[in-house]
């Protein structure tokens, strides 16, 4: 037996990879855990339960271990829709060595529609290292040849904070439409583990106090993840229906939203056009009922004080504006 068709894994501190061989196909997939925030869209999402949330480690209400994720093989039947839906681009699948998913090519699940756009005509040079230095993922690079910012697009997890720091020279398009509640009363004194997690500054520590910084965040919902006030939940029923087909599911729906110290709702996401029973499914676990629910504007947010603040540097660069 050399195992062809079967599903290999092996894990290390850094990555867990799955490998299938196939007499014509190679799938590799990987799971970068030095990028993943273990946020729970993955788990939701995985169309056969085989993406585990591995849970973090608080001591004194600081992170010490972040959470993450463990994957099955015998049930990971290497779809791709963990790879679309990863908001922190932990998760790579290639097909023959080149990077391929197969719900995308088969039209069962839609592109995301995201980007981040540069206005070099529209940028005070002066900010350059203050744009670069405040990207929290480090795709962000100066190119001397062009005299102009580029973004490493495939690794942007479009949090926003080069809007701000630019003064609107860059446009990020989220994927997600949301938004995120702090209700500081409500946090066990002492704990600041949901700004240990956050991938985005959204919720940061400032002069010891947990601030929010909304518009920077990504939807994850990695905070909610960590924080030790869990959220409560009961069951219900929904009807879905797909090209003439129904099936009734049964959900989970959080009864103590309110509650909460950190609550992130997901309103609607921007994608290609698709008709998928699974897309509508995965929607269903993730999305909120806020049709009408509207969203900050990156023109209202430029004016934020706030924001600018959240950054590093911020505080400096807002006295000399003033000075």
């Amino acid at each position: 037996m050399n195992g062809r068709g079967s599903t290999r894994k092996t894990t290390t501190e850094h990555e867990i990879t799955l490998e299938r061989a196939m007499v014509t196909r190679h799938y590799r997939m990987t799971w970068d855990l030095d990028r993943c925030v273990g946020c729970q869209i993955g788990p939701l999402v995985c169309p056969k339960e085989a993406i585990i949330h591995v849970p973090a480690e608080i001591v004194d209400g600081r992170l010490v271990k972040k959470p993450s994720v463990d994957v099955d093989p015998a049930k990971c039947i290497l779809c791709g829709i963990c790879e679309i839906m990863c908001p922190k681009n932990a998760i790579t699948l290639t097909i023959n060595g080149v990077r391929e998913n197969p719900v995308l090519v088969n039209k069962a699940f839609p592109d995301l529609v995201q980007s981040t756009t540069f206005d070099k005509a529209q940028f005070d040079w002066s900010h350059k290292d203050f744009v670069i230095q405040n990207c929290p993922t480090n795709v962000i690079s100066y190119e001397e040849a062009q005299d102009t910012l580029v973004v490493d697009d495939a690794r942007c997890i479009r949090c926003r904070q080069c809007e701000i720091a630019s003064s609107g020279a860059f446009q990020v398009t989220q994927p997600w439409q949301g938004q995120v509640t702090l209700r500081r009363d409500k946090c066990v004194p002492g704990c600041l583990a949901c700004a240990d997690i956050c991938p985005t500054r959204a919720l940061h520590v400032d002069e010891g106090e947990l601030i929010l910084a909304d518009y920077y965040c990504i939807k994850c919902g990695a905070c909610m993840q960590v924080c030790p006030v869990k959220p409560t939940t009961e069951e219900y029923e929904i009807t879905l229906e797909s090209q003439g087909v129904a099936k009734t599911v049964t959900h989970r729906r959080v009864t103590n939203a309110g509650e909460l110290p950190v609550w992130v709702e997901r309103w609607r996401i921007r994608h290609t056009p698709v008709e998928s029973g699974a897309w509508v499914e995965a929607i269903r676990k993730m999305a909120d009922d806020k049709a009408g629910a509207v969203e900050i504007d990156s023109k209202r947010a430029l004016k934020r004080r706030d924001l600018l603040k959240a950054l590093v540097g911020g505080k400096t660069l807002l006295k000399n504006r003033e000075a």
